[in-house]
């Protein structure tokens, strides 16, 4: 078993789970899990990793860490910036911009939203 498969074992059972109920919960196969917790594969997609975090209660970034992703750093990350990665000033500007013409644009008259 590799270091991702013996957490993940033991992560599942701590907050007592089966592989079965934790398909149930997550969607992912039984057999996937399986074969995490055995370490036949070792790098899972992080939206998958993002799922058992949830479900185990454990943190994601040790689990990105222990499936071989970089990283993230420490600072907090906006929702937009997960989203679509670092911007430019300019960027930023623009998409401030931008956003304000789609709130004046939804605007009705009388100060209401459509």
């Amino acid at each position: 078993m590799n270091k991702l498969g013996e957490y993940l074992t033991k992560a599942r059972k701590s907050v007592k789970l089966t592989l079965r109920a934790a398909e149930n919960a997550t969607g992912i196969s039984n057999a996937y899990l399986s074969q995490l917790e055995t370490g036949k594969i070792q790098q899972p997609s992080p939206v998958l990793l993002e799922k058992l975090a949830g479900l185990y209660r454990v943190d994601y970034s040790t689990l990105l860490e222990l499936s071989g992703y970089p990283i993230p750093d420490q600072r907090s990350v906006s929702r937009l910036e997960a989203r679509i990665g670092p911007t430019t000033d300019e960027e930023e500007e623009a998409l401030i911009d931008y956003l304000d013409f789609l709130r004046t644009k939804r605007r009705v008259p009388g100060g209401l939203s459509k």
